[in-house]
């Protein structure tokens, strides 16, 4: 026996139009923040993603490659090409593995560490103006609300909900463009 579809709650038509408001809305702090990131970081002679995986070098500690392109959700040979140009540029040191002398650690050397530091020092006070004028409940509230929403959002990317083959099918009837 069938059975028939659940009846919409009455408030999911809200729920949607929410939903919406909050894409419009992420998307435009996004496609900001990109730009943003890029300029500012950028001019310290890293890329975007040479300047993620610094930080993550210098908040996690040393790492081998492997558990680094997890972190930055890369593929092996993308991370490879990151940390050999920071490499060169004198931010990061491969180092024998505590764990096993066969394995090679990423770590970030001093001149990184003071390299994020100061690309972080400026981006936080980029920051501080951005929400200098909110009242601090607010700014308490908001900054909890994102960070809810990045630890639901990594859920579902974990999780493998990031995207389905059927939702990334153009409507023309060609084959999907992921995965």
């Amino acid at each position: 026996m069938a059975r028939s579809p659940a009846k919409p709650r009455p408030d999911d038509a809200r729920l949607r139009e929410d939903a919406q408001a909050l894409h419009v809305a992420l998307s435009a702090l996004v496609r900001l923040y990109q730009f943003r990131d890029r300029d500012r970081i950028c001019c310290h002679d890293i890329s975007v993603t040479q300047c993620h995986a610094l930080e993550v070098l210098v908040e996690q500690g040393a790492q081998r490659s492997q558990v680094l392109s997890a972190a930055l959700r890369l593929d092996k040979s993308t991370t490879t090409r990151v940390v050999d140009a920071l490499v060169r540029k004198g931010y990061v040191e491969r180092t024998p593995d505590t764990e096993d002398r066969r394995a090679v650690s990423l770590r970030a050397t001093a001149a990184g560490r003071r390299l994020y530091h100061r690309i972080n020092d400026d981006l936080v006070e980029g920051q501080q103006a951005l929400i200098a004028d909110l009242p601090a409940e607010t700014r308490r509230a908001s900054i909890e609300l994102i960070h809810r929403l990045a630890r639901s959002a990594e859920a579902r990317f974990v999780a493998g909900a990031a995207c389905a083959p059927e939702a990334c099918a153009p409507d023309d009837g060609t084959p999907s463009r992921c995965g």
